[in-house]
């Protein structure tokens, strides 16, 4: 399991879970407490991988302002994310210079689906499955989910960048 409840009991907002990095170090989400979160499955192969540019210069627009992204690698659509954490992690900063956070790969739906992602996709507002790669959900500086975001949906669309900046706020 990538993924685990900080605490014994169940989870009431993403802050509450801890997540590996890329580097394999445990994350508290609880880290970001205070900061406008942008969640979003990742992949190297996908039709959808060059908005890793758009989530780059997203990140870099808005970070000073208490933005963040993390990225979540994962497999679960026609195999597109392949690779090991540290080829994901060379390919996202060779290729388009990632800085914003990349977690180990995990899974965001089926059986193996990761405890993180089970809550999220409970969200009584903003759940349901997940579609594809780059499916994006917005989380407040409480860690309450305030956005989802399909795929196709750029990162840099007003649609998007209005509801960030509304949360900035």
């Amino acid at each position: 399991m990538t993924a685990g409840v900080t605490g014994d009991s169940p989870a009431s907002s993403i802050l509450d879970f801890t997540m590996k990095s890329i580097d394999g170090k445990d994350v508290p989400l609880s880290t970001y407490k205070g900061k406008v979160l942008l969640i979003v499955n990742v992949a190297s192969r996908c039709g959808f991988t060059p908005q890793y540019a758009g989530l780059e210069a997203l990140y870099r627009a808005y970070k000073e302002k208490g933005f963040v992204i993390l990225g979540f690698p994962a497999n679960n659509f026609l195999w597109q994310e392949p690779g090991s954490d540290a080829e994901i992690k060379k390919f996202c900063t060779e290729t388009y210079d990632v800085t914003f956070d990349l977690f180990s790969k995990i899974s965001v739906r089926g059986d193996d689906q990761d405890p993180l992602y089970k809550f999220i996709v409970s969200d009584p507002k903003f759940g349901g499955s997940v579609k594809w790669n780059f499916q994006k959900y917005l989380i407040d500086r409480n860690g309450v989910i305030v956005g989802k975001y399909a795929s196709g949906v750029e990162p840099q669309s007003e649609d998007l960048t209005g509801a960030i900046e509304q949360a900035l706020k």
